[in-house]
């Protein structure tokens, strides 16, 4: 059948309109406003979730609890020195599969920021550098050095070729959408001087000439290069960044600390949902339209994978703890800001802004487009004071340091101050069946110079003698005294001084422990002193040196160095004795630790004898055997009477443990661990520690974690829950026929509330776990409370004042009324 010339050409322009559509909806292009992904303007809310940080068994569950917290992104490092710890020799399986990784996010929906460093810092051991590239000759790391970006240019190459290979980038169908080339260079560029720009233009155009199918960012980089976009890390990037270097560029926000990392020796670390959700409201309210929390789950540093010093739980106060539970109400909160900002999506993106300010601290910011769309932010900047704000005719409350959020300009949905969300707390239970551990022990031999066979004048330095295939290396040399070179007055000791680059040491003299000395995170140096006992005759000195992790940031780290620098014997009769240079043997790593009596092959390796009693034996291993928990909760090993040293479950690092370095507050900064129920067997689970120092075993404890104490904080003057409103097209309606506040509970797991453990309607005050009365409750209280919750998984307790009392007998009745309940969930049976 014939087909007429203009018919032909009718479907010809169909065709090419529809090519032109299809490859619109496969790209990621963006301008000054927002990130366009696949022909549609995105407001993107992103997490980051590290997958070597939690074995791949867990990837789904913390990935769906992001995207439950309203996430549409997932930011990812790539790291280098796991992927080809051996040069030329790549290990991508298990919790290292990348591919695996990005596409269990695709399969939930999710979006993906790839940042590929190389470097990454993170906390990370040596900031993801592999340790073979510390020892290629002539490198200077993050430099315009041939030897580096010869090697930076190959690794990129690679991981960008693989992500291509399996079609992971959003313009071949997959999740990626954005990629970051190096991290946080502006803090060191300066340290490099004419090769720290020159890199920093290298680094663009060498990752952009790799693949150009995705924006690529550089995060805190005010001088980016015009091809990448130049990004904010910071608690308050509204306020702290200065935007952009470029018209076309959009404000991207990649690091929003929930918290900060800890090192061994710190306090806890703290920060408020109040804040991060206020940071990020401001951000939006000023032209941001991507926020990324770091971390959104921290996860763990298992093994020894973690920087100097760093603690093995990482980011536990992130909005999913290290456990992968919720921290409430840090996740909710935010969960609800995210709706919040979504209910005023089609202003953020298509309006017009305007900003009013009315004084130093109230200002008003207006996203309108032709009179059809609309969203306010009603922002009070006073850190202490509240206030009262008009917008066109109606009066606005706004807490101290609080925005509003209006979708409509009209509709108060979501206030950044008051939390309408639950809470939570977290609770530690032992183990029944994993209780009445039996533990056997096998002791190190301390080695003398005779047993080493590595030998040198003095002592080697440490991170290229162990080239990070150990926390431990031992140095040992031997000297002669006679009876007239000791003292000879019986109160007096000789002191044993070993000055160390870091991180730690403990020493023997004659094959007994002497002590143990260390450094932290800020000065990593530091100076052992003790008294010890000689002999006349040969005497051995041994030292083990350990390291806690390589460092992760700064200019110029291939040159940073750790171990015993300097050993003197001081308060002889003589004085003095220098012994650096008395020749020295080294070994790296401990029997134990070669042998791997952490397994059940390597346990048989050595004769292990029961611990009776307390012990306090250093360079010890112990190990016992547990069943796997009760239940499905996670699993921790409490170890708060244990020293330092390391530990094992079924063959499985978990990471170093090191419960005496107190904080401030007189406490170990961590002594809970997690066990990922993936590493367990249901019986016979073999536990095995590493003791450098002495500690006792008979005290740890096998436990399940919950937080299964649920609460809420609830005043009169909280908006009604964000859920009460939604986007039908242009319309803003209320989904629910009573808009009143009330406190919305839910018990996790599908548990149900079977004990109400406190109510107060009046002034209390507290935290979730630790409530208490005001000097007004009523006497109603549990009473209300438990008639609308007991035995249910979820309940609404409504905020009425007739609900409680009857006028006449409101024992307050001019105050704001406040509602505090704490309850226990538990399972239905």
């Amino acid at each position: 059948m014939a087909i007429s010339s203009r018919l032909l050409s009718l479907v010809l322009l169909s065709l090419l309109a529809s090519s032109a559509i299809g490859e619109k909806t496969k790209g990621v292009t963006y301008d000054g406003r927002s990130m366009i992904v696949n022909g549609e303007r995105e407001l993107l809310f992103s997490g980051s979730i590290h997958y070597p940080r939690m074995p791949p068994e867990m990837w789904p569950d913390i990935i769906r609890k992001a995207k439950e917290g309203g996430l549409n992104l997932i930011q990812t490092y790539v790291f280098w020195n796991i992927h080809e710890p051996v040069q030329g020799q790549f290990n991508f399986e298990g919790n290292y599969d990348l591919v695996k990784f990005i596409k269990t996010i695709g399969e939930q929906g999710l979006y993906v920021t790839l940042r590929i460093g190389p470097y990454i810092e993170a906390e990370w051991n040596q900031g993801g550098f592999p340790y073979w590239l510390r020892e290629v000759p002539n490198i200077t790391f993050r430099s315009y050095n041939e030897p580096f970006i010869h090697h930076m240019k190959k690794y990129s190459e690679m991981v960008i070729d693989l992500m291509k290979k399996e079609k992971l980038f959003a313009p071949q169908g997959g999740p990626i959408i954005m990629a970051q080339i190096e991290n946080e260079y502006n803090n060191v560029q300066l340290a490099y001087r004419d090769n720290g720009k020159k890199y920093v233009d290298w680094a663009a155009n060498m990752a952009t000439g790799l693949y150009n199918g995705v924006p690529w960012i550089m995060c805190k980089q005010k001088d980016a290069p015009a091809q990448v976009i130049n990004t904010c890390n910071g608690r308050h990037c509204a306020d702290t960044f200065t935007g952009p270097n470029g018209p076309n560029k959009p404000s991207l926000w990649t690091e929003n600390w929930t918290a900060q990392y800890r090192t061994f020796g710190d306090p806890p670390s703290q920060r408020a949902a109040e804040d991060i959700a206020f940071s990020v409201a401001r951000f939006f309210a000023k032209n941001g339209t991507l926020t990324n929390y770091y971390m959104y789950y921290g996860g763990t540093n298992y093994g020894r994978t973690s920087s100097s010093f760093v603690t093995t739980r990482y980011y536990d106060e992130a909005p999913l703890d290290e456990f992968g539970l919720y921290r409430e109400p840090k996740w909710s909160h935010l969960r609800d800001l995210h709706r919040a900002l979504r209910l005023s999506r089609r202003a953020l993106l298509w309006g017009t802004p305007s900003v009013q300010k009315i004084n130093q601290d109230l200002e008003i910011t207006v996203y309108e487009k032709a009179g059809t769309d609309c969203a306010a932010f009603l922002t009070n900047n006073h850190t202490t004071l509240p206030a009262t704000i008009k917008f066109r005719g109606k009066e606005y409350y706004l807490p101290e340091k609080s925005v509003s959020i209006l979708p409509d300009c009209k509709t108060v949905v979501y206030n950044t101050q008051t939390i309408v969300s639950q809470h939570n707390s977290r609770n530690f239970l032992p183990s029944e069946k994993a209780k009445n551990l039996k533990w056997e022990m096998y002791q190190e031999k301390v080695p003398t110079i005779s047993d080493l066979s590595l030998k040198n004048r003095e002592p080697l330095e440490l991170y290229s003698l162990t080239k990070d295939t150990s926390d431990y290396a031992w140095y040992s040399t031997s000297i002669n005294f006679e009876r007239h070179d000791l003292p000879m007055r019986p109160d007096i000791l000789p002191v044993l001084q070993i000055a160390s680059m870091g991180h730690a040491l403990s020493a023997f003299v004659n094959g007994e422990f002497v002590g143990f000395g260390h450094g932290n995170n800020i000065e990593k140096s530091f100076v052992f002193q003790k008294p010890v006992i000689l002999k006349p005759g040969t005497n051995t000195i041994s030292i083990l040196a350990e390291t806690v992790g390589f460092p992760n940031s700064g200019a110029y780290m291939e040159k940073r160095f750790a171990g015993p620098r300097g050993v003197t014997v001081q308060g002889l009769m003589a004085g003095t004795l220098d012994i650096t240079q008395n020749n020295w043997g080294h070994e790296v790593g401990v029997f134990g630790e070669k042998e791997q009596l952490f397994t059940e092959e390597g346990a048989k390796k050595v004769k292990w004898t029961p611990v009776n009693g307390p012990t306090k034996g250093a360079v010890t291993w112990y190990k016992t055997y547990f069943d796997a928990p009760e239940g499905n909760n996670p699993v921790a090993l409490k170890m708060d009477k244990m020293q330092k040293g390391m530990m094992w479950v079924n063959g499985n690092s978990l990471g170093r443990y090191w419960s005496s370095f107190l904080s401030p507050l007189g406490q170990p900064t961590q002594f809970e661990y997690h066990i990922p129920r993936a590493f367990l067997k249901p019986t016979n689970n073999l536990l095995v520690i590493f003791e450098e120092t002495g500690g006792h075993p008979e005290t740890i404890e096998v436990q399940t974690v919950n937080r299964d104490t649920i609460c809420s904080i609830i005043t009169e003057y909280h908006p009604p829950h964000v859920k009460s409103w939604e986007r039908s097209g242009t319309n803003f309606v209320a989904v629910v026929e009573d808009l009143k506040s009330g406190a919305h509970l839910t018990c996790p797991d599908n548990k149900i509330i079977e004990k109400v453990e406190f109510a107060s309607y009046g002034n209390p005050d507290g935290a979730c776990g630790n409530l208490y009365n005001g000097n007004c409750t009523s006497i109603n209280s549990l009473k209300v409370v438990e008639q609308h919750c007991l035995g249910k998984n979820t309940c609404t307790i409504p905020i009425e004042r007739e609900v409680y009392d009857e006028p006449s007998k409101d024992p307050c009745p001019n105050i704001f009324k406040t509602l505090a309940v704490q309850m226990k969930c538990g399972n239905k049976n």
